[in-house]
């Protein structure tokens, strides 16, 4: 076993020296101003950099508008890049600055005006990105029944409070890793971790009703079964 796991160690050290080597590869292009390296770069990062900022500014044509400043800052600054932190890692740094950066412009701005843009009904069902979150393989009955979940997840999330919503954005949207958070926004794992989980408290506490409700609906009697009395199993387990 014990040589197993050396050889799966080494074999995980390799394919990290190997991604590393090939990004080293990619940033000397980038630096040399290699046209094809940039279409690389923008077909790889734009989606969930636009994701990323969207969720931070919760307009999309102010997170297409940031996202576009985002790949400027990227392309004028690319040979300040010195390879302390992984390219993506500089990539969202750049991200949430320019996006926390936009988001204090607009309370200083616009906050008293009015988007011309309706990206919420009068049901309360938001559009935007959310919109773009069904998986496409999905039948039309299943896009259906995941959609006003989906929207109502996308609504309550733009209410979370910073820096706590792009903590939780990061990682369970995104798919970051605790210490890639830590290295984009600079804070320590011990910051990361307590930021989500009051970001996750949060949200759930806003979607409780949602789900309470959504259950009884789908459940019909389904709230009073939550007042039987627990089988012996669960006693026995939480004693």
């Amino acid at each position: 076993m014990r040589r197993v796991a050396g050889v799966t160690a080494l074999g995980n050290i390799a394919s990290a020296i190997g991604v590393r080597a090939e990004e080293a590869s990619i940033v000397a292009e980038l630096k040399a101003g290699s046209e094809e390296a940039y279409n690389w770069l923008v077909t790889h990062y734009h989606q969930p950099i636009y994701s990323l900022v969207y969720r931070i500014l919760t307009d999309p044509a102010d997170a297409a508008d940031t996202t576009q400043e985002v790949f400027l800052k990227v392309f004028r600054g690319m040979n300040r890049f010195n390879g302390e932190c992984s390219l993506k890692t500089w990539l969202y740094r750049i991200a949430i600055h320019e996006a926390s950066n936009q988001r204090r412009w607009w309370f200083r701005h616009k906050s008293k005006e009015t988007s011309m843009e309706a990206h919420v009904d009068q049901d309360g069902n938001s559009y935007g990105l959310c919109d773009t979150l069904a998986d496409k393989r999905e039948s039309p009955m299943e896009i259906l029944a995941h959609e006003e979940v989906r929207a109502r997840v996308e609504m309550e999330l733009k209410q979370i409070p910073e820096p706590y919503r792009t903590t939780v954005v990061l990682r369970d949207i995104e798919g970051l890793a605790y210490e890639e958070i830590a290295e984009v926004l600079q804070i320590s794992l011990g910051t990361v971790k307590s930021r989500l989980i009051r970001g996750r408290d949060a949200l759930k506490k806003r979607l409780e009703t949602f789900f309470n409700e959504m259950g009884a609906e789908v459940g019909g009697n389904k709230p009073e079964a939550n007042n039987r009395k627990p089988a012996q199993s669960e006693v026995e387990a939480q004693s």
